[in-house]
């Protein structure tokens, strides 16, 4: 008979060890695995990039300390999660602390700590938490401060706080938005200057008033202005970084056409917002209708030449948004209703550019083909359900006729 002597000491004692090892490691290597499928929690590949090129000295504090609801607590760990990975790729470039500003602060103290705060960006956010006897109103700044290089960038880590009071939908929004906030700070801080994005004038683009959300909200990163096709000259499109075109209803010259194509062989970027085909909801008339047209842009070739087509067409889809419609009657009742015209475009997560973006409305849109071109690369970044229908035109619309779900069948669209 073999008789074997037991080791269970001496497998504790390595187990034992092991963690100690693990722990004392812990302290100068940061590492953190993401098993979800989507890869969530992972920093996308251009980020790591702007990481590892960072040459400045760069300040996070982050305001969002203390005493904190459960949602607001899961904010917190998702930023220390996410700044950690940040220092692993920049080292100690990127410094990052947590504070809570008015700890232990009241009267005078607190209300002039709060006002210094607010004037530098860092807003307050008021909570009412429940409590034994109703409800305690309560203050916090889920906010940060990226400084570096004479610069500092304010960062709101709370989006689109909910009137309700129910914090949950929208902080798993914010967790998702929190990686595109600090990365763009920190370039900016990089960079040391503001990318200039121009609005095209001239062709019946939109009016100001209709971009006045789009400018005011660009204005906080890049500056922003129009630019007419007609009168600016190379030296102006040099000084330029973006241009966008949207929505114009006239036809281009091969002038302006000659312009848009300098600027990019020179290395600018275009956003075109174009529609090939007119139509708009409240143009329909007393019978519901309207013939949705072709419009002529003069612009099919020089897409075509950086290797798209948009087509002369409509798409209609099963998932699609609501429009106000009018049941009648006496009392003139509004009642929402499906509009297979405003498809609800969904994007393509795998990109940064629509990471963490939700189904998308449009309205009128028409499909895109992409066209093999030597030397360019392109993305597809929203599209429609399989459940879709196309449509040539021109095309009468009619606010009168019913879809049916069973009558869009999966397509290629």
């Amino acid at each position: 008979m073999v008789r074997f002597k037991k080791k269970r000491p001496f497998n504790v004692l390595v187990f034992v060890l092991g963690i100690i090892l693990i722990n004392v490691g812990a302290q100068y290597f940061y590492i953190r695995f993401d098993f979800t499928k989507e890869k969530k929690f992972t920093l996308h590949p251009s980020t790591r990039t702007i990481l590892k090129d960072v040459s400045k000295p760069i300040t996070i504090t982050v305001y969002l300390d203390g005493d904190l609801p459960a949602a607001f607590k899961r904010l917190k760990g998702a930023t220390a999660d996410l700044l950690g990975d940040y220092t692993a790729y920049a080292g100690s470039n990127i410094r990052y602390r947590f504070i809570n500003p008015i700890a232990g602060l009241s009267g005078a103290v607190l209300d002039s700590t709060i006002n210094n705060l607010y004037q530098n960006g860092i807003e307050p956010t008021s909570l009412n938490i429940k409590n034994d006897n109703g409800f305690a109103q309560k203050t916090i700044f889920p906010m940060a401060m990226v400084e570096g290089d004479g610069q500092g960038y304010a960062i709101k880590l709370l989006q689109n706080l909910d009137a309700t009071g129910d914090y949950e939908e929208n902080i798993n929004n914010s967790i998702q938005n929190l990686e595109y906030l600090f990365t763009s700070a920190i370039q900016k801080i990089e960079t040391g200057n503001h990318p200039r994005i121009g609005f095209t004038e001239g062709n019946a683009e939109l009016s100001d008033q209709q971009l006045s959300d789009a400018i005011t909200s660009l204005s906080d990163s890049y500056e922003v202005g129009r630019v007419n096709l007609d009168m600016i000259d190379k030296s102006g499109l040099d000084k330029l970084n973006m241009l966008v075109i949207a929505k114009p209803q006239k036809e281009f010259t091969e002038a302006q056409k000659y312009k848009i194509n300098y600027f990019v062989m020179k290395g600018g970027s275009v956003l075109w917002s174009i529609d090939q085909v007119g139509a708009e909801l409240d143009s329909m008339g007393r019978n519901a209708e309207q013939l949705a047209f072709n419009r002529k842009l003069n612009l099919d070739d020089m897409l075509f030449m950086y290797g798209a087509r948009i087509n002369y067409n409509l798409v209609a889809d099963a998932n699609c948004t609501e429009i106000p419609l009018s049941t009648g009657g006496t009392q003139g009742q509004i009642q929402m209703a499906p509009w297979i015209y405003y498809p609800l475009l969904m994007p393509d997560t795998s990109s940064i550019l629509v990471k963490n973006i939700d189904g998308i409305r449009s309205e009128f849109v028409s499909t895109v083909d992409t066209i093999g071109v030597k030397g360019l690369k392109k993305s597809i970044l929203l599209k429609t359900s399989p459940f879709n229908k196309v449509f040539t035109t021109p095309k009468l619309l009619s606010l009168q006729r019913k879809a049916y779900v069973a009558e869009y069948y999966p397509t290629l669209a």
